[in-house]
């Protein structure tokens, strides 16, 4: 069995893109300034094993996703950026609720974190490229992959 980490990011993807909240979804971490209304990023961010998840043959794995909102915080008027984001992360975590397992690609979404730190999200700023700063909010997409890895001695 193979990871296969383009499906699971574009699985990620599909989802903010049907959400309808975003001016661009990317799959990766942005080089230069999205643009000034609401856009998200998808990338992989940590894997390691899948503590209690794996058995004597096999490996199953925790692959943890980051999806990052991003909104100029020049944006008016300035009261709104948060509430309209968690109104999009809201929608997001919904869909990844609802379809835990990625249509089968995956065993589960850790929504409420049996392998590690559950489905979740963390706001802060980020400056990106000659001073442009934007409000983020990450979340965390904890997706286990079962029986990944053979063991054998």
């Amino acid at each position: 069995m193979a990871l296969n980490v383009r499906t699971l990011s574009d699985a990620l993807q599909s989802h903010a893109l049907a959400s309808g909240w975003f001016d661009a979804v990317n799959g990766q971490e942005p080089k230069s300034p999205p643009s000034q209304g609401l856009s998200c990023a998808v990338w992989p961010q940590r894997l390691r094993p899948a503590t209690g998840g794996s058995g004597l043959a096999s490996t199953s794995v925790r692959l943890a996703f980051t999806v990052r909102l991003y909104m100029g915080i020049t944006h008016e008027p300035g009261d709104e950026i948060d509430p309209y984001m968690l109104d999009a992360c809201d929608d997001l975590m919904g869909a990844y609720s609802g379809d835990f397992t990625l249509d089968g690609a995956v065993m589960e979404i850790d929504l409420l974190g049996t392998y590690g730190d559950p489905l979740g999200l963390e706001a802060g700023y980020q400056r990106i490229e000659s001073g442009t700063e934007y409000r983020v909010i990450d979340i965390t997409v904890p997706l286990i992959v079962s029986d990944l890895w053979d063991q054998e001695a």
